[in-house]
């Protein structure tokens, strides 16, 4: 019954969230490299649709979901994450986009993040993109971006 109150209060956020993003009187266009990973992986929006799931993912994931429950629970929370994971993915893979949240070690200073954990998660952002068939290469590229992290997160 946790499972689905976590999910249900996800997917709500979600959907709140997709409704207050965007304005559609307002387009904003970048300048970015056509072979860039951020290009490769489809741009802005691939990322929010890969993004969304991986959160919901981290939602129905028993060894991860009770890290992020408060967060869940708290749609101002839930919101500022995912809009940080969406700035950091779109930042790192070559976009236009600034990541104005806390460093990795700040970010997880006392949490004490077990190697189990750390690869629940990876292993949700891979369900992520297998789910919308992300290709093998910016599949492997995102991670190395991303996995350097590690050493950050794990055992702070």
């Amino acid at each position: 019954m946790k499972k689905l109150k976590l999910f249900s209060i996800l997917s709500l956020a979600l959907a709140l969230s997709f409704t207050a993003c965007k304005d559609d009187d307002t387009e904003i266009s970048y300048e970015v490299d056509p072979n860039s990973l951020y290009s490769r992986l489809g741009g802005f929006e691939a990322i929010s649709a890969v993004t969304d799931q991986f959160l919901a993912n981290v939602a129905g994931d028993a060894v991860i979901n009770a890290r992020f429950a408060a967060t869940v629970a708290d749609p101002f929370r839930l919101e500022v994450l995912r809009n940080n994971l969406i700035d950091q993915i779109c930042e790192g893979a070559g976009g236009p986009c600034k990541y104005k949240g806390e460093t990795m070690a700040e970010a997880h200073e006392g949490m004490d993040i077990t190697q189990d954990e750390f690869n629940a998660l990876v292993g949700d952002l891979v369900a992520a993109l297998d789910q919308f068939n992300v290709p093998e290469q910016e599949k492997n590229d995102l991670l190395a971006i991303l996995g350097p992290m590690q050493t950050d997160i794990v055992g702070k």
